[in-house]
């Protein structure tokens, strides 16, 4: 393997001077290696660290927050969620099909991790347009490799989201959520908290694969990225699944004092964390990792990310009973070290050692640079456009070009290819609803969860786009009937060494934080991307949210669809008009500007309150939020998913019928009840402050809209199913 230098491996000079400087001496070729993952953004988060200290990380319902390998919230009855989120982005754009599967490989380990068995995947993906051939095979094969991988573990993949922008052609995002459920009193923590405890390798065996994938991931993609396929891992769904029921198998026998998977930087990074967390040192001797090529270097072993494999430390004495347990089920666990109590990272290949670090220096003594951001020109010129500066296009053809815009268009295409109903516990399924629903068996209780970001809106104000993201995501949960408990976030951006985007990060994680703080989701886990750009340019920046929620009985839940004729449609929350970012403005008149709607926190706090009143007390009988495409595409899809026209007027004098139909502002949905119930929904509604109007009536085959009494669209209902069902499908035939 050809030696890199310390630029080759993504150190800046004045961090080789640190080392040198920590180390007392020039490092060595290992040594150097180890540092360079661990100092990567990847592993290190050496420009986010003090941006992530604004996030809410604390409430009644977290049972362990940020620095565990997933965060934990409490679900009753001594059961608890285990979720997070990470990104695959760059290996996905090299080689799509494992770049995504090995992202769901390692997300998942991140849950057993935890002593979690995983229950549900979930995704949040995006590519440029797919009238470009290299677009759709990237699409296509992500979406096999998420798929290929998780149907093969058997856990269902029941949620996500497909964005399609130009701005992620070259640097698509791969983004994957697993949740785990546990027993509060068998979560497994990554520590090694006695020195001479001996550590094991378990699992998978060890190949030059993903080697220095860390630092790959840290850094621009170029036309050179190709050259970097080695740093892209490959999976293997059916060893993992071995995995995770051998060491499901170890904790329930109480048998491990910690656990970390192997992820970025391989053995290096879950062996300086683990020992870290307790001022602990280790010696590691690389001759007795089992390896699957010859002739591997001590660099190599360290360094590799070959997947499926886990660290464990285990109890004292317990070393010959997990052996017994792993033989049993095929696969490797052997001892190769052991925890010591001078703080110090020991390498050896047999007697001789090759390297030794600080543990501390790789963990906490990552540089932490704080940056000044610089607002860019582009915020205050797309703040300033006038959508109403722009002709108003006739409202039928408008609906049917936003029903065929992929962004909005049925995702089936992509679902379908995932295992949704495996564990038969999926409640609500891909496209029924705004979020996934899963029951827990043996209670009444259910679990909801769903991943949300719009990046236009957070490119266009990262500080709204913020906050809309969590509130789409509390609202989504809410609409199923689910009260939001707490949320996950995958922060892709570019590169932060540049001030506007730096500017970014700023403004989006802050309006994050406020929104978390006031609707009482903290922040429990997540991940940061940064780097995501290419010669084109940066991504748009994506702060991707994954949610959970908590059903005190799964039976009371809502979905989407409109369910008979003569049920009340109703509006929550006020009407408004501005188009700002909307899809309605890119798909029909190619801007991408505008102010962006803002939200009211305690507007949308007593929505998702009233959402779940209504829900729990059977006054609904479907909900869907508003975002994209406007209120005209959401009275479409509980339409369409409902098979059932309906009849609404819609009476806003003062707005243009196109702000009306397709502004996508927030805090607000759509209801549909028994018109004996109209007035308990009303009563509900005042206490709580939310306006309703009511629109119309479910009923017959044709979809109505009125606006101000005048007839504007009338689609059959069958017409736009077609519309919406095709479009993402005619271009993957």
């Amino acid at each position: 393997m050809k030696k890199l230098s310390y630029k080759d491996m993504g150190l800046l000079e004045e961090e080789y001077a640190q080392i040198q400087e920590i180390m007392g001496r020039e490092p060595n070729y290992i040594e150097l290696g180890m540092f360079a993952v661990m100092w990567s953004e990847h592993c290190g988060y050496k420009n986010s660290r003090p941006l992530l200290k604004g996030f809410p990380t604390k409430g009644s319902q977290v049972i362990l927050g940020p620095g565990e390998n997933a965060g934990v919230v409490d679900i009753e009855d001594g059961q608890a969620l285990v979720f997070k989120i990470e990104s695959h982005n760059h290996p996905s754009a090299i080689e799509p099909y494992q770049g995504a599967a090995t992202g769901v490989g390692g997300i998942v380990r991140d849950i057993f991790t935890m002593g979690a068995r995983p229950i549900a995947s979930l995704n949040s993906l995006r590519f440029g347009e797919l009238d470009d051939a290299r677009v759709r095979q990237l699409f296509s094969g992500v979406v096999a490799g998420i798929a290929g991988y998780g149907n093969c573990l058997g856990i269902p993949t029941v949620g996500g989201e497909v964005y399609f922008n130009p701005a992620y052609k070259g640097n698509p995002l791969v983004n994957a959520m697993c949740v785990g459920l546990v027993n509060s009193n068998e979560i497994a923590l990554a520590v090694a908290n006695e020195a001479g405890s001996p550590i094991m390798i378990v699992g998978a065996r060890t190949g030059r694969d993903g080697i220095h994938g860390a630092t790959f991931a840290s850094e621009e993609l170029s036309a050179s990225s190709a050259e970097k396929r080695p740093s892209v891992q490959v999976g293997d769904p059916f060893m993992e699944k071995l995995l995770i029921e051998a060491c499901l198998e170890l904790i329930k026998e109480d048998l491990v004092d910690g656990m970390q998977d192997l992820g970025a930087a391989g053995l290096t990074s879950s062996i300086a964390e683990t020992a870290s967390k307790k001022g602990r040192g280790v010696e590691v001797d690389v001759l007795r990792v089992p390896r699957r090529e010859q002739g591997m270097s001590p660099y190599e072993v360290m360094l590799s990310e070959s997947q499926e494999r886990m660290l464990i430390v285990p109890r004292a004495g317990k070393e010959g009973r997990i052996t017994e347990i792993f033989d049993k089920w095929g696969l490797d666990a052997v001892v190769i070290g052991k925890v010591t109590g001078d703080g110090i990272f020991k390498v050896c290949e047999g007697d001789k050692v090759v390297g030794e670090v600080p543990v501390a220096s790789l963990t906490d003594g990552c540089p932490v640079y704080i940056r000044e951001g610089e607002e860019p020109p582009y915020y205050q010129e797309c703040r300033s456009f006038d959508p109403n500066s722009l002709p108003e296009l006739e409202a039928q053809q408008t609906l049917g070009k936003l029903l065929a815009s992929p962004n909005i268009a049925s995702k089936k295409w992509v679902f379908a290819q995932y295992d949704h109903q495996v564990m038969t516990n999926t409640a609500i399924v891909p496209g029924d609803g705004d979020a996934a629903v899963l029951r827990i068996k043996g209670y009444a209780k259910g679990v909801a969860m769903t991943t949300d970001c719009n990046g236009r809106l957070v490119y266009l104000d990262p500080y709204q786009g913020g906050i809309l993201a969590v509130c789409e995501a509390a609202r989504n949960l809410a609409c199923v009937g689910a009260r939001p408990l707490a949320l996950t976030n995958c922060l892709n951006f570019g590169n932060p060494e540049k001030p506007q985007i730096y500017w970014q990060m700023q403004n989006a994680i802050k309006g994050m934080a406020d929104a978390a703080s006031v609707l009482n989701t903290p922040v429990v886990s997540g991940n940061v991307s940064l780097y995501n750009e290419t010669a084109g340019g940066a991504i748009f920046p994506t702060p991707v949210v994954g949610m959970v929620g908590f059903l005190p009985d799964v039976k009371q839940r809502s979905d989407m669809a409109f369910k008979n004729e003569g049920d009340i449609i109703v509006l929550l929350g006020r009407l408004r008009s501005e188009l700002g970012g909307s899809e309605y403005l890119y798909v029909c008149h190619g801007v991408e500007s505008g102010a962006v709607p803002t939200a009211d926190l305690e507007e949308e706090k007593n929505l998702i309150e009233l959402l779940l009143i209504l829900t729990a007390n059977s006054i609904i009988e479907s909900a869907h939020d508003i975002s994209d495409g406007g209120l005209a595409v959401t009275l479409a899809e509980s339409s369409i998913k409902g098979k059932v026209g309906f009849n609404v007027n819609i009476n806003l004098d003062s707005a243009r019928t196109d702000g009306i139909l397709f502004s996508e502002a927030p805090g607000r949905a759509v209801v549909s009840l028994q018109a004996e119930k109209l007035m308990e929904l009303q009563a509900n509604a005042q206490k709580l402050g939310i306006k309703t109007t009511v629109l119309g009536t479910v009923l017959g085959q044709d979809m109505l809209y009125h606006v101000n009494n005048k007839q504007v669209i009338s689609l059959k209902v069958a017409e736009a199913d077609r519309i919406w069902g095709e479009a993402i499908e005619c271009f993957m035939k």
